[in-house]
């Protein structure tokens, strides 16, 4: 049986403990309450992202966000919305597409990604400090393919720095495709014309600055394609010190920054893992389902932080777990029940199993709950003063 802790308040005193201080000893096996309850907070934001993401390709704005900074969280059910307030959207620069001619915005360009949410004053008072959290989505678009299988190993300079020669990073490499995606621009793009990490380090620093004399944390998160954008953004925050206000303007040390990552493949080679744990702020949990093949791939590259298996097999709302093994909800269902050595499947989190289906489905068929369910009211499609239907699927920021 998990550890039971005190909900919000104990989450606010521990959250040094919760969030890696001690690597997370002691807390994965069985698997800590409050560490439950915070990765699925966590999780959901990710699921903010790919719920906020409009894929809707008759859409001027397809590849943007569906919703405005103050109703993305709470119009895709995070529980944490009150917690945090959405002070920026993140756009990435995917490969070239290496199809046959595709619409427009699938050809190598600019889409909303992610955000940087910081906690609000409720958030402070309930998670123990001013939490920045850098929110990466998975794989939506085709374009995000081709970054995905662009995995032939490039130098990590882009965001370890330039190396020494005698410095241990020297041959520190990671997946090209992965770091063209955090670090490509494009100067056409109308979202934006920066790359995702001039975008990260903008705001970041903003917000390093603007609470400067408080207590404050980074956890950055993501699952699959964005748990590999996760890493990197986690060690270049930490590697460029951007997890700090400027030079002598504070007398707070840097922020801890903690990766969490679902469904992660693998980013750099073990070069890149030994630099990666060697800055100790740093932390990463790896959240990994076991029958999911993504965090093996690509083969023979090592991952970073810490393990925290998960075994959706077990459960028993599940009709065919090992299709759903890289499903987001299916890995925040994991995370509700798992029971680590001791076997089976429980959920100690009360989650509604109903949202294993929410974007795909997962859930038996003796479960009256609509597959793929989640789609905003009527696609967007809203009645005008003159009383005709037009699409309403973007605002403007």
């Amino acid at each position: 049986m998990a550890s039971s802790g005190a909900g919000a308040e104990s989450i606010a005193k521990r959250w040094r403990e919760l969030h890696g201080e001690n690597s997370w000893e002691g807390l994965l096996d069985p698997l800590d309450l409050d560490l439950r309850n915070s990765l699925i907070s966590y999780g959901e934001l990710v699921q903010a992202a790919l719920d906020g993401f409009n894929k809707e390709t008759r859409s001027p704005h397809a590849g943007a966000c569906l919703f405005g900074y103050d109703d993305l969280l709470a119009r895709s059910g995070a529980a944490a919305a009150g917690h945090y307030k959405v002070t920026r959207f993140l756009y990435a620069t995917s490969e070239a597409s290496i199809l046959p001619p595709l619409p427009l915005f699938l050809k190598g360009s600019t889409n909303f990604m992610g955000f940087v949410a910081v906690a609000t004053d409720e958030g402070v008072a309930a998670l123990g400090r001013r939490d920045v959290v850098v929110v990466w989505r998975g794989t939506m678009m085709l374009t995000e393919n081709n970054n995905n299988l662009t995995f032939l190993p490039t130098s990590a300079e882009p965001v370890l720095g330039p190396p020494s020669v005698a410095d241990q990073h020297l041959w520190a490499l990671v997946h090209t495709g992965f770091l063209k995606l955090y670090t490509d621009s494009n100067s056409d793009s109308k979202l934006s014309k920066a790359s995702a990490r001039d975008q990260v380090h903008e705001e970041v620093r903003k917000l390093m600055e603007l609470y400067k004399e408080e207590e404050t944390s980074i956890t950055v998160i993501g699952h699959s394609l964005g748990s590999s954008l996760a890493t990197l953004t986690a060690v270049d925050l930490v590697a460029n010190r951007v997890n700090a206000p400027a030079a002598g303007s504070s007398s707070q040390p840097p922020s801890p920054v903690t990766a969490i990552l679902f469904a992660s493949p693998c980013v750099g080679n073990d070069k890149f893992r030994d630099a990666f744990h060697s800055f100790p702020e740093l932390r990463a949990l790896h959240v990994r389902n076991n029958h999911d093949p993504v965090p093996d791939l690509p083969m023979l590259l090592p991952q970073v932080g810490v393990p925290l298996h998960i075994d959706t097999t077990l459960s028993p709302y599940l009709k065919d777990a090992k299709k759903t093994a890289h499903n987001l909800q299916g890995y925040l269902h994991g995370v509700a029940g798992a029971q680590g050595s001791a076997g089976g499947f429980k959920l100690e989190v009360d989650r509604d199993p109903a949202l294993l289906n929410k974007d795909t489905d997962a859930l038996k068929d003796e479960y009256p709950v609509p597959a793929s369910w989640w789609v905003p009211h009527n696609k967007c499609m809203v009645k005008n003063a003159q009383g005709k239907w037009e699409l309403k699927d973007f605002q403007q920021i």
